[in-house]
C-alpha cells in the first residue's frame, strides 16, 4: 500500500489556498447561484443569487472572512477596490412582484424587480427615471430618492425587510401608537431610542434646515412634514447600499409622480457639513456596527 508520504512525494504537494480562495471554495460550495470571480489583486467577485438563502450564506462568510458585501448595480457605486469585496447581483430569481390584494394599491416587490416594470404597472414615481436599474439599485441610488426634507413619504415605500449586517432581519415600516410591527424585532428596538436621539438633535436640526436633507440617511424620516407619519423604512431611501440588504419592499402606487429634487443640489456635490458627517456616521454604526458593507457604497 502506497504511504501518503510517498504519493505527495510524486505527485507534489498541492498548493496552500489564499484566504480569498479559501472564501469562494466555501461560498461555490455553499449557494445554488452563480459566483463570477474577477480575479483582481485585492479580490472581487459577483453572486448572482438563486434565492435568498444564498445571500444570507454569503453574508455569513463574508462576516468570517472579513470581505465586504455590496449590491450591485447601484449608480455610481463606489469602487471598493481596497480590499475583498462580494457584489451580489439581485437577479431574475429575487424578481417577482404582484398587488398584495384585489384593489389593493400596495405592492409585494422583490429587489431584483426592474423599476421600468414597475412604472409599466402603474406606479407613477418610477416614471422618467432609467427602467433598466432593479428596484433595489433605486432604493440605494441617492439621485433617485432625493425628496425634499420631511418629504420621503412620496417615495411610495411603505414596508420593507432589511438584513443587517449581523445577520438581523429588521422589519422597517410605520411607526406609532397604533403600529408598531418594529417592536416586534429586539434589534430594532434597541436602535429606535437612538434614531430618534439623533433626529431630535442640533446637528438634525442643522442639516434639515433648509428644503433639502443634507445628510447622507434620511433621518427626516422621523421628522415627517405636513403631518406624515412616522415610517423607519424611508430611513432605507437613498441609502447608497451602506446599510443592509433590503429582502423585499411594499410600495404604494398613490405616490405622487413628482420626481424628487435635482441631484446637483445634494450635500456631497458641495461637501457634507460637519453635522451632516456625524449624523451619517451614527446612523451606520447603528445598521452597520461591524462594517459588512460598504461604507460608502456610492461615490460623491
Amino acid at each position: 500500500m502506497e504511504s501518503p508520504a510517498r504519493r505527495a512525494f510524486l505527485t507534489g504537494r498541492r498548493k496552500a489556498q489564499t484566504p480569498w480562495e479559501d472564501f469562494l471554495s466555501r461560498l461555490r460550495r455553499t449557494v445554488e447561484g452563480k459566483v463570477f470571480d474577477f480575479s483582481s489583486p485585492a479580490g472581487s467577485a459577483r453572486l448572482v443569487p438563486a434565492r435568498m438563502t444564498d445571500v444570507y450564506h454569503a453574508r455569513s462568510l463574508c462576516a468570517q472572512h472579513g470581505i465586504v458585501l455590496a449590491l450591485d448595480g447601484v449608480p455610481h457605486a463606489s469602487r471598493l477596490d481596497e480590499g475583498p469585496v462580494l457584489w451580489v447581483e439581485p437577479g431574475a430569481a429575487m424578481a417577482r412582484f404582484e398587488r398584495m390584494g384585489e384593489g389593493d394599491t400596495r405592492w409585494f416587490v422583490q429587489p431584483g424587480c426592474l423599476i421600468g416594470e414597475l412604472e409599466e404597472a402603474g406606479l407613477p414615481q418610477f416614471r422618467d427615471l432609467p427602467p433598466h436599474l432593479t428596484v433595489a439599485a433605486w432604493l440605494a441610488d441617492r439621485e433617485g430618492c432625493d425628496w425634499d426634507a420631511g418629504r420621503t413619504a412620496d417615495s411610495g415605500l411603505v414596508h420593507a425587510l432589511v438584513l443587517l449586517g449581523d445577520g438581523t432581519q429588521a422589519n422597517l415600516g410605520a411607526f406609532g401608537l397604533r403600529n408598531q410591527k418594529p417592536l416586534d424585532n429586539i434589534r430594532v428596538q434597541q436602535m429606535i431610542p437612538r434614531l430618534f436621539e439623533l433626529a431630535g438633535a442640533a446637528d438634525a436640526e442643522q442639516v434639515g434646515a433648509g428644503p433639502a436633507w443634507d445628510a447622507r440617511y434620511r433621518l427626516d424620516a422621523l421628522r415627517p412634514a405636513d403631518g406624515a407619519g412616522i415610517n423607519l423604512a424611508h430611513l432605507l431611501l437613498g441609502h447608497g447600499g451602506d446599510l443592509g440588504w433590503v429582502e423585499w419592499m411594499v410600495l404604494d402606487e398613490r405616490a405622487p409622480a413628482a420626481a424628487p429634487r435635482p441631484y446637483e443640489r445634494r450635500y456631497f456635490k458641495r461637501g457634507p457639513a460637519p453635522a451632516s458627517s456625524v449624523l451619517d456616521r451614527a446612523v451606520k454604526d447603528l445598521f452597520d456596527a461591524a462594517r459588512l458593507f460598504p461604507a460608502p457604497g456610492q461615490r460623491p
